[in-house]
Order: structure tokens, then C-alpha cells, then sequence
């Protein structure tokens, strides 16, 4: 569990460096290679205890760090106009190039996912290898999908 955690704290770091004000330094951008690629299956899954799964597949390059998928859901408009995202797990990935499978699952307090249509982002994101473990985006997927009971 303590590897799962280590890769949420890094995918949230990660999407708080993306988000932050213009005066702090953002992260890199890597251009994506036409072989990096990470897709979104068009259906998740929601369990009555609230966990929810996540899957697709992906496709790296030429990482020198730590590399991750991770994932992101959210559901209509809440709080005012405030989006409300539910960070989905991480995977740690392998860039060689070659296909690969991700799966990301997190337990949400039952009722904040629920089944219907979501938006969900995944990213492969590198954390450099030296220094202060800055994000490195190798690609990004943005996707409505429809999220059933499992």
C-alpha cells in the first residue's frame, strides 16, 4: 500500500506543478514522440464500496526516471463552477517502447463516482532523475467515458 501512496503523492504533485500560477516554474512538456501514446478504455468501473478502476493502454520512450500513469475522473459541475477531481491511483510504467497495460483503482467514500458518464484524464508522466524530481509529461489523454457497477 505504501507504493501505491508513494505513486499518488508523486501523480499529485505532478498535477499541482501542471496547475500552478504562471510565476512558478512549470513543468516540461515533453513533445511526444508519434510511438508515446496513453488511451482511456471507454468504460470504468464503480463497486458499491466506491472503489473505482480505471484502464487503458500505453506507449513510451526514452525515460531516465521514475515514470507513472496516472488518472484523474470527475463527474458534472459542483460548487458552483468549481470542478471536482477524484484522483484515480498510479501505475508505475515502463517506457521501452512497447505496448503496455495500465490499471489504476482507488477507493472514493461511496456516492462521489458514481455510474453514468465521467471525464477522465491519464498521464505518463516522468519524474526526473536528478535534483528536485521535477514531471516530465510524455502524453496525455483526455476522454468522456461511462463509468458502470461492477
Amino acid at each position: 500500500m505504501l507504493f501505491r501512496q508513494a505513486v499518488g503523492a508523486a501523480a499529485g504533485a505532478a498535477l499541482l506543478l501542471f496547475l500552478a500560477p504562471s510565476a512558478v516554474a512549470l513543468p516540461r512538456v515533453a513533445p511526444s514522440a508519434p510511438s508515446e501514446e496513453v488511451t482511456v478504455d471507454p468504460t470504468g468501473t464503480v463497486a458499491a464500496d466506491g472503489t473505482v478502476t480505471l484502464s487503458g493502454t500505453y506507449r513510451c520512450t526514452g525515460a531516465s526516471g521514475p515514470v507513472f500513469v496516472s488518472s484523474w475522473a470527475s463527474q458534472g459541475v459542483s460548487q458552483g463552477d468549481s470542478l471536482i477531481i477524484q484522483g484515480i491511483g498510479g501505475t508505475s510504467a515502463l517506457c521501452d517502447g512497447a505496448d503496455h497495460h495500465w490499471t489504476n483503482s482507488e477507493k472514493r467514500v461511496p456516492g462521489t463516482l458514481e455510474t453514468g458518464a465521467a471525464h477522465v484524464q491519464a498521464t505518463i508522466t516522468e519524474l526526473s532523475a536528478t535534483g528536485l524530481p521535477l514531471p516530465t509529461f510524455h502524453a496525455i489523454r483526455d476522454q468522456d467515458i461511462t463509468l458502470v457497477r461492477s
